[in-house]
């Protein structure tokens, strides 16, 4: 009985340090296009497009789903831009792959604990949406 209670406490610390890691995520497709998702709620994808017509298309996505946009700030490989709601704090990060790739993360926080992976997915979604030249 007790090495039965060791393995699964054993195998419950392997299963919490892999879901941590930022290696994990999950794919969900559907509604929101193939956005993926980190465990930790990050909505990501890369999109066939230059890093500077993304950045344009996030900036314009927002204006179109009334997000104030609040920053922009360097980051290595790209740039990354801050936006807020009234009730949620929004980072987003465009990043080149390649002068042709670009991957755009999106982080929106309600709080410390709680994210709106809705959201972030949504703003992805637009800004595809914009780079394809639908409405």
């Amino acid at each position: 009985m007790q090495t039965r209670a060791s393995s699964t406490l054993y195998l419950l610390c392997l299963l919490i340090i892999f879901l941590s890691s930022s290696c994990a995520s999950v794919l969900l497709t559907g509604a929101s296009g193939g956005v993926a998702y980190t465990v930790t709620n990050v909505a990501y994808k890369t999109v066939t497009y230059p890093p500077e017509q993304v950045e344009n298309a996030v900036r314009t996505a927002l204006k179109k789903m009334g997000i104030k946009e609040t920053g922009s700030k360097k980051i290595e490989n790209g740039i990354e831009l801050l936006a807020e709601t009234a009730k949620l704090k929004i980072s987003i990060d465009i990043e080149r792959i390649t002068d042709k790739t670009t991957k755009i993360s999106v982080d929106a926080k309600k709080n410390v604990v709680l994210k709106d992976s809705a959201t972030a997915a949504e703003i992805i979604v637009q800004t595809e949406k914009i780079l394809e030249g639908k409405k």
